[in-house]
């Protein structure tokens, strides 16, 4: 099936806008800007929204303005006044468990402690939605995630993040076409030296 809706996970703000936890607004951000879609702020949805024409129909890209922990609120909303099947649904997010530059698709799973992820479960009913993860590493100590995610990367991880994006970015078409094996098969591909 193809992906009707990508919704990037972050933290609204200013203050958030280079925080490792806002690689899903990143991306979102870059992809509406290779589209030519402005994103707008929509109350009703509780986000940033844009719509792409897309080969089977309109596709949303959505960035929640409810904080991370309520992320699921505004993508449950836009799938269920649009009648977007979870599966359908892409949500790209911060990996801790990724060294930056690593960027992996997979479809369903749990939460893994991301507040994120666990409200989108919560709001779509179930696990069975696709989910783009972007590395961003770990601190190497679990009490210091909090502070972690919240502060922005350094230069060299940054690039490594954005070229993660780059990657990303080239399967959406295949994304968008419901080729879900050919986008994980380029993805996960290692570049030639």
């Amino acid at each position: 099936m193809p992906i009707r809706l990508i919704a990037g996970l972050g933290n609204p703000g200013r203050e958030h806008e280079r925080d490792r936890h806002n690689v899903g607004f990143w991306l979102v951000d870059r992809l509406a800007r290779a589209e030519g879609a402005s994103l707008r702020k929509d109350a009703k949805y509780h986000g940033l929204l844009a719509k792409l024409a897309g080969p089977h129909g309109d596709v949303w890209l959505v960035e929640p303005q409810t904080y991370m922990n309520l992320s699921g609120k505004a993508i449950g909303a836009l799938a269920r006044f649009y009648k977007i099947a979870p599966e359908d649904v892409l949500v790209v997010h911060d990996e801790l468990d990724f060294l930056p530059g690593v960027v992996k698709l997979k479809l369903a799973g749990g939460a893994g402690g991301h507040n994120g992820l666990k409200d989108t479960i919560a709001q779509l009913g179930g696990q069975n939605f696709w989910r783009l993860r972007l590395g961003i590493g770990h601190p190497g100590d679990r009490d210091l995630v909090a502070d972690y995610v919240l502060s922005s990367p350094s230069p060299a991880d940054r690039d490594a993040i954005e070229g993660a994006i780059d990657r990303a970015l080239a399967i959406v078409p295949e994304l968008l076409d419901g080729r879900m094996e050919i986008a994980m098969q380029k993805l996960h591909s290692t570049p030639k030296a």
